[in-house]
């Protein structure tokens, strides 16, 4: 059963540590450069593009949400606030509310944005820490049974 929504933190914290303390995000934007998240943001909505089961969640053009991802990225793995300062605060469990994500539609968004890393080359061991958060931030977003 999840947990209620005003019980959550709103951006899962990183995986703990051994004594139960956040780890700190890598600094990815650093490692891999800007148009690294843009290459996984284009990518991504390519696959949603062909994806039948998850493609009628998102709106016809989808330049706006790869946008949206993109600078998403570069905030959270250390990059420039651009994403906050044009949209304010990230809150996705609020801003995911209104799509019925059950384990299904996790599942097959995870899908999607592993096949994305692989396509936009993230190279290993960032591809791993990036699917690590990708994977928490699916779970956290469930907000259906089934």
């Amino acid at each position: 059963m999840q947990e209620p929504a005003q019980d959550r933190p709103d951006v899962p914290l990183p995986v703990s540590g051994a004594a139960g303390s956040p780890m700190p995000q890598p600094d990815l934007h650093a490692v891999l450069g800007e148009e690294a998240f843009w290459r996984i943001a284009r990518a991504f909505y390519a696959r949603i593009d062909r994806d039948a089961f998850l493609r009628p969640m998102f709106p016809a053009d989808l330049q706006e949400p790869i946008r949206n991802q993109a600078e998403f990225l570069i905030q959270y793995f250390g990059g420039p606030q651009h994403y906050s300062a044009r949209k304010g605060h990230p809150r996705l469990r609020m801003r995911h509310m209104s799509f019925a994500i059950d384990v299904a539609a996790r599942n097959a968004w995870v899908a999607c944005m592993r096949g994305a890393l692989e396509d936009a080359a993230i190279p290993e061991p960032h591809r791993s820490a990036m699917m690590g958060y990708f994977e928490r931030t699916a779970t956290f977003l469930i907000n259906r049974e089934g």
